[in-house]
């Protein structure tokens, strides 16, 4: 098969996936709203968590197809969606919900992150070169932007926290919690993107070695 065949065949697979992610997390948020919160809309499970994004990432792949910024996608996904799909189990309590329906969403959507995450550095369709990884930086940069932005916008009137990095809230994540009570929150925030920035370029590091020892190159 080659590989641009190859390649729309994982295409087609992960946008489908992110169709069905998505379809999922509509009756998610509906079981929310209607079945827990008696129709009204609770703004802290607003779907825009680093978790969320590898949705809205797989139902794009196909309006940038065969475009760089379609392999920035899959760095992402395999770099940061791998990373928090793996670490969110090292804190699971943000996975309990009051119906177990939800509960088992939740850990069943973090699996996933984790399978897609393996398929895309596995499959060879990212970039695992040291400018793939600052193109995906990048792209976190600005989805932490965003987040930042709903949180001041929305967190004057409702509870919202995306990407658990609201200055209306202490930060409360697992470990980094921990390493940081000294410091004033707004540091703790700081240090806990760059955590994230750590653990994604270890996994990159990785994925490169791996990659470049499975087609026995020296370097990029």
């Amino acid at each position: 098969m080659k590989s641009g065949h190859f390649s729309l065949h994982i295409e087609t697979l992960l946008t489908a996936v992110g169709i069905f992610m998505a379809l999922s997390e509509l009756w998610k948020q509906y079981v929310l709203t209607f079945c827990v919160n008696g129709g009204t809309y609770d703004w802290w499970y607003f779907p825009f968590q680093l978790c969320s994004i590898p949705m809205y990432l797989l139902i794009l792949l196909p309006f940038f197809r065969r475009s760089h910024i379609q392999r920035v996608f899959y760095t992402f996904l395999m770099d940061f969606s791998l990373l928090g799909g793996i670490f969110v189990f090292l804190d699971t309590t943000g996975m309990h919900y009051p119906l177990p329906a939800l509960t088992i969403h939740s850990y069943l959507w973090h699996i996933a992150l984790i399978v897609i995450g393996l398929v895309c550095g596995l499959s060879g369709i990212a970039d695992y070169t040291w400018r793939g990884f600052r193109m995906s930086a990048l792209l976190f940069g600005i989805l932490c932007l965003l987040a930042e932005i709903l949180n001041l916008s929305i967190g004057r009137i409702a509870d919202i926290n995306m990407f658990y990095i609201s200055p209306y809230y202490e930060m409360s994540q697992a470990v980094i919690s921990d390493m940081t009570r000294r410091f004033g929150n707004p540091v703790r925030i700081v240090f806990y993107l760059l955590a994230i920035l750590a653990g994604a370029l270890l996994l990159h590091w990785i994925w490169q070695k791996r990659f470049l020892f499975s087609h026995g190159k020296r370097r990029f």
